[in-house]
């Protein structure tokens, strides 16, 4: 096989499968309909003579060879787009890019107001889509484009560009006047004295719960909800308590009607961090956006 035998459009192809694993959504990634998707990888499958792909549970599996290629297709689309990418520039007064961003509701809440009033000052054709991915999807979304950025305490995504933005740590919130502020305790006696609070808990926060879960607060929980931003209107009508990141929980107690509580908490301290791929790093806009946000979060 010859290299000019090779459409670029095949590497692209295979790229975006061998990433997600599903041939349907690699064609969706690449706004190919799924038969001209099938008939691109039949004709790399006679190019390159291998199966490259077979099927599996919930789409399919790289062969061997198919494995061994990935890397260096990776990295060769990856060069390719950088060395693009450094020709064209940005210009964030006329630009009308749209960024796509990995951010849970709190991050939303931390974030967007700032973010959005920069825009509207140096880029005010410049759009915001928040897109929040489960956790194990944030690597491949920001490796193949499906998003620009993520943002958040997010240990678990590996092989990223990241900077910190800042560190935080958790702490209890509660109403203004709740019998429990009242206690003098300090430390472990604190700490213990939590299991006189009832809680209400966010299903997608996994860290908070892991926090209840390691003090035994489980039984605790009174109320499950699906959204963070929900819970500051729920501590401030009931008695119920919520462990929540201190930068956040500063915020709502400025405004009036809300105690904190800090308790050596397990799992208390963590940082926010801004993640990029490599793969679009030298992209004019993604640098510029970037600088932007370390310029207004970075601590």
């Amino acid at each position: 096989m010859h290299i000019n035998d090779i459409d670029l459009n095949l590497l692209r192809l295979f790229d975006a499968v061998h990433r997600s694993r599903n041939v349907s959504r690699a064609a969706e990634q690449l706004g190919m309909t799924q038969p001209a998707a099938s008939h691109g990888l039949t004709r790399l499958r006679l190019l390159i003579k291998d199966p490259l792909f077979v099927r599996a549970a919930g789409g399919v599996q790289p062969t061997p060879k198919a494995q061994r290629l990935a890397d260096a297709v990776r990295s060769a689309l990856g060069t390719l787009e950088e060395a693009l990418n450094d020709s064209a520039d940005f210009d964030p007064l006329q630009s009308h890019k749209s960024f796509r961003i990995h951010m849970s509701d709190i991050g939303e809440g931390r974030f967007l107001p700032e973010l959005m009033v920069l825009l509207r000052d140096q880029a005010p054709g410049v759009r915001i889509e928040t897109m929040p991915l489960p956790r194990g999807e944030v690597t491949e979304a920001l490796d193949s484009g499906r998003i620009d950025f993520a943002f958040g305490f997010l240990p678990m995504v590996k092989e990223t560009q990241r900077l910190q933005l800042l560190k935080d740590r958790y702490c209890v919130l509660l109403r203004k006047g709740h019998p429990f502020t009242r206690r003098r305790s300090t430390g472990k006696a604190l700490l213990d004295a939590l299991h006189k609070l009832e809680f209400v808990a966010v299903r997608t926060h996994a860290d908070t719960l892991r926090i209840l879960q390691l003090l035994q607060l489980e039984d605790q929980v009174r109320l499950t909800t699906e959204h963070f931003m929900a819970l500051p209107s729920i501590v401030k009508a009931t008695d119920l308590a919520v462990v929540m990141p201190l930068n956040i929980a500063q915020g709502f107690a400025a405004e009036g009607g809300y105690a904190i509580v800090e308790p050596p908490l397990p799992l208390r301290d963590f940082a926010v961090s801004l993640h990029w791929s490599k793969r679009f790093e030298s992209d004019p806009g993604n640098r510029w956006l970037r600088q932007a946000v370390v310029g207004l979060f970075k601590s």
